[in-house]
């Protein structure tokens, strides 16, 4: 059963706000709270071609001294990874929350596939220390999870701060109807004034899709200002939180064109790329 935040932890500059994210997460569901930390594989040196070139007692004894060093590499991360986790684990305690660690070698992907059915929401951050200096660009990893998982995903940006006002992005998907219902359901979101935008013509059509929506949000408390905006959907959406101050961005992974496959919406990846604020990622 699906009942536990997870989040994701590095050597980035996003760690402290995945952090900060998640407790506040774990606190508004009242839902336990799980640390992870991803030994990835593919930092190992990889194999040494030493034939014909250097006699077989000097081959050995440099392929054993490669041996040690590999082994010692690995431990200094598996050392490095754990003091990030106690670190996290440290800062949600100050901020009261209780919460476990773990850290695996099977890599983020494989991990967290393997926990999906525990998961409730997770955490990550915008990049990784892979991608740390690439400001335009979201981490690799990052497109790979939420090609791969089927579960809510918190995207945090480099500082976190408890949201005052969310804005859910409405364009009629399934997606989008999904996380209409989760919004409504949901305590995390409980007593936050809900904006509900729409990209397109402001028209009777437009307004027949929207006042049910509306009405549901209503319905389930929440304050629900609305908006049809017509114009490209990054811009429209870019524009509208800074105007209105939203804190938080909900939208689907894909909208009514995707490439299940092969990539994420485009339209999500460039507001994934560019938002200065979290976005709430819906599969």
């Amino acid at each position: 059963m699906s009942t536990t935040v997870f989040a994701c932890i590095d050597g980035s500059a996003w760690s402290p706000a995945v952090c900060d994210a998640a407790v506040w997460s774990a606190k508004r569901m009242s839902a336990p709270l799980k640390f992870f930390h991803a030994l990835h594989r593919d930092r190992a040196p990889g194999a040494v071609n030493l034939s014909g070139s250097i006699g077989l007692g000097a081959r050995e004894s440099l392929l054993s001294e490669l041996a040690e060093l590999d082994a010692k590499r690995n431990r200094i991360a598996r050392e490095a990874g754990q003091e990030m986790l106690d670190a996290a684990q440290a800062r949600a305690k100050e901020a009261g929350i209780d919460s476990e660690s773990f850290q695996r070698h099977d890599g983020l992907v494989e991990t967290l596939s393997e926990h999906e059915d525990q998961i409730r929401l997770l955490v990550l951050g915008k990049r990784g220390e892979e991608a740390d200096i690439a400001s335009e660009h979201i981490g690799s990893h990052l497109e790979r999870v939420i090609r791969a998982l089927h579960r809510p995903i918190l995207i945090t940006t480099k500082e976190f701060k408890a949201p005052e006002r969310i804005m859910l992005a409405f364009d009629g998907s399934p997606t989008a109807r999904k996380g209409l219902e989760m919004v409504a359901r949901s305590p995390l979101f409980a007593g936050l004034p809900c904006h509900l935008v729409m990209v397109g013509e402001d028209n009777a059509k437009s307004r027949a899709e929207l006042e049910p929506v509306q009405k549901i949000l209503e319905d389930a408390g929440f304050d629900v200002p609305t908006a049809i905006i017509p114009g490209d959907v990054e811009s429209v959406l870019s524009a509208y939180q800074s105007e209105q101050g939203i804190d938080l961005m909900i939208m689907g992974a894909y909208g009514h064109s995707r490439i299940r496959h092969l990539l994420i919406g485009s339209t999500t990846t460039a507001m994934l790329r560019k938002s200065t604020i979290p976005v709430l990622l819906l599969r």
